[in-house]
C-alpha cells in the first residue's frame, strides 16, 4: 500500500426544513480519495435528526395552538410600535375596530380621514380603533414602526393606538390575525384580501363582523353604536 496519506474530506450538502411535523434532514457527504491504482472512492449519506424542529415551524405550531385556544380578543398580547407588550385585555368593556393599514395604498387618504373622525365621535363612550401596519400588500407599508406612526399622526391626527408591523397573511400569520380570520372568514377565503380589512369586536372581544378593504369606514358607524348602546 502507498504510503500516500489518505484525504478526508467532509462537506455540508445542503440542510432542509420539512413540514412541521417532520425533522429536518441533514445530509453529509464523505469522500475519499486514495492513492493511484486504489479502488474507488467510497461515497455515503447519513441522515442526522437534530434536537429540536427549525425554530420557524414551532413558532407556527405555537401561533396555531393560541390562535384555536383564545375564546376572544382579550386573551392575546400583542407588541405596540415600540415593541412592548400590551396585553389586549385591557380593552376589556370596549367595542374595538381592528384594522391592518398601510400608508402608501390607494385607500390611505380616505380609510385613516374617516377612521380619526369614527375615533374622535365615540372614544369618550368606549370605542377603540386598533390599528396594525402590514406590508404584504403590493409593499405599501414599507417604512420603520417609528416612521408609521409620525405619518399616522402628523398627517391624519390620529390618537388611536398602532401597533408593531404584523403579518395578517401566510405562516407568519399574527396570532390575533389567525383567531380574527378563523372567527369571520372573507366573501372568498378566510385570508385578508387587501390593505384596511376591518373587523369589529363588541365589549366582550367576540368577533361581530368583518368589512372589506373598501368599505368607508363611516359607513359601518351604525355598527358600531348599536354595539355601544348609544342611540
Amino acid at each position: 500500500m502507498s504510503s500516500r496519506p489518505i484525504i478526508c474530506r467532509l462537506r455540508l450538502l445542503r440542510v432542509s426544513a420539512l413540514s412541521p411535523s417532520s425533522y429536518a434532514l441533514t445530509r453529509y457527504r464523505h469522500r475519499v480519495l486514495a492513492s493511484p491504482g486504489a479502488s474507488p472512492p467510497l461515497r455515503f449519506s447519513a441522515a442526522v435528526p437534530p434536537l429540536v424542529r427549525p425554530v420557524a415551524a414551532g413558532f407556527a405550531l405555537f401561533s396555531m395552538a393560541a390562535a384555536s385556544s383564545a375564546a376572544s380578543v382579550h386573551d392575546f398580547t400583542v407588541k405596540d410600535a415600540s415593541g412592548k407588550d400590551v396585553d389586549l385585555s385591557t380593552y376589556k368593556g370596549k367595542v374595538l375596530l381592528i384594522v391592518n393599514v398601510a400608508s402608501q395604498c390607494g385607500l390611505t387618504n380616505s380609510n385613516y380621514t374617516e377612521l380619526s373622525q369614527l375615533y374622535e365621535n365615540y372614544k369618550g363612550q368606549g370605542f377603540e380603533i386598533l390599528a396594525f401596519p402590514c406590508n404584504q400588500f403590493g409593499g405599501q407599508e414599507p417604512g420603520t414602526n417609528e416612521e408609521i406612526v409620525q405619518f399616522a399622526c402628523t398627517r391624519f391626527k390620529a390618537e388611536y393606538p398602532i401597533f408593531d408591523k404584523v403579518d395578517v397573511n401566510g405562516d407568519n400569520t399574527a396570532p390575533i390575525y389567525k383567531f380574527l380570520k378563523t372567527s369571520k372568514g372573507g366573501l372568498f377565503g378566510d385570508n385578508i384580501k387587501w390593505n384596511f380589512s376591518k373587523f369589529l369586536v363588541d365589549k366582550e372581544g367576540r368577533v361581530v363582523e368583518r368589512y372589506a378593504p373598501t368599505t368607508s369606514p363611516l359607513s359601518i358607524e351604525k355598527d358600531i353604536k348599536k354595539l355601544l348602546g348609544s342611540s
